[in-house]
C-alpha cells in the first residue's frame, strides 16, 4: 500500500514583491468575472436574449461589487463574527484572506434585484444568465483554495491523501478538488449541454439548477472536508456551511416545483 501524496510548497502568488503582488486567488475572481462576461457578451449578440450588450456591461459592475461586499460581509457574519467585532477594523483586510460563497450569492442576489428593476427585465432572467456562467468562477476559485493549501480536508487514509505543505503533516481529503471538480465541472458541464435544451432555457430554471446543484454537492463535501477551526461542528454533527446550503436547496427545488406547475 503506498503512502499519501506529498504536495510541494505552492506558491500563493504568481508575481511576488515582497509580500505584495497578484495572488492566485485574485485571479480566480478575475477569471472568472471576465470568462461569465465573454459569453455573456457573445449571447447578448442573439437578437432574442433579453439583454443588450451595454446592459451585459452593466450586468458585470452590479455583480462584482455584490461578489465582493456581500461575499466578505457573509465570512465576517457567517463565520468569524466574534473576532470581527472585538477588531472591526480588520473587515477591511481583505487580503487577509476570508470570503464566504453564500455570502457572495446573497450580495449578487441584490445586485440581480436592482439591476432587474432598472433594467426592466425579469429578475429571473437576469440570474438564469448568471448562473450559466457560475460554475466558471466556482472552479477557479476552488483550484486556488487548493494551491493555497485552505480550506483542507478531513484526516483520511484514502489512497489519494494528501499531506499539504501548509499543514499539520497529516494526510487530508483534497476537498478542494472535490469541490473543483461537482461544482465547477460537473454543474458547468450541465449547463454547458443544457443551455441550448428547451427545458433548461425557461425561464428560472439554470438558477435552480444551479441553487440545487451547489447546495448538494457542498453538502456532500463537507463531510469531508474539515470544519472551520473557530466554529467546528455546531450541534455536534452540522457544519455552518452545509446549514447554509440548505436554503439553496430548498430554494431549488421551490424554483423547479414552480416552473413544472406553470
Amino acid at each position: 500500500m503506498t503512502g499519501p501524496i506529498i504536495l510541494p510548497e505552492f506558491d500563493p502568488f504568481l508575481f511576488n514583491f515582497g509580500g505584495f503582488g497578484i495572488r492566485w486567488y485574485a485571479l480566480a475572481y478575475i477569471g472568472g468575472l471576465l470568462g461569465g462576461y465573454w459569453i455573456l457578451r457573445r449571447e447578448a449578440a442573439r437578437a432574442e436574449t433579453p439583454l443588450s450588450p451595454a446592459a451585459v456591461d452593466s450586468l458585470l459592475n452590479h455583480v462584482l461589487l455584490g461578489v465582493i461586499l456581500g461575499g466578505r460581509l457573509g465570512y465576517v457574519l457567517f463565520y468569524n463574527p466574534g473576532h470581527f467585532l472585538a477588531n472591526p477594523a480588520d473587515i477591511l483586510k481583505v487580503w487577509q484572506g476570508g470570503m464566504a460563497f453564500h455570502g457572495g450569492l446573497l450580495g449578487v442576489t441584490v445586485a440581480m434585484w436592482l439591476f432587474a428593476r432598472r433594467q426592466g427585465v425579469n429578475v429571473l432572467a437576469v440570474s438564469d444568465r448568471v448562473a450559466m456562467v457560475t460554475p466558471i468562477g466556482l472552479f477557479l476559485g476552488r483550484l486556488s483554495n487548493f494551491i493555497n493549501a485552505e480550506l483542507q480536508g478531513r484526516v483520511t487514509d484514502v489512497p489519494w491523501a494528501m499531506v499539504f505543505a501548509y499543514g499539520d503533516g497529516l494526510p487530508r481529503h483534497p476537498s478542494q478538488l472535490y469541490e473543483a471538480g461537482l461544482e465547477g465541472l460537473v454543474l458547468g458541464t450541465v449547463m454547458l449541454i443544457g443551455a441550448g435544451r428547451k427545458w433548461l432555457a425557461r425561464t428560472g430554471t439554470m438558477t435552480a439548477v444551479l441553487l440545487a446543484g451547489y447546495g448538494l454537492t457542498r453538502f456532500l463535501v463537507e463531510y469531508v472536508r474539515e470544519p472551520d477551526p473557530q466554529l467546528g461542528l455546531l450541534a455536534g454533527f452540522i457544519t455552518m456551511g452545509q446549514i447554509l446550503c440548505l436554503p439553496m436547496m430548498a430554494a431549488g427545488v421551490y424554483l423547479l416545483w414552480r416552473q413544472k406547475r406553470s
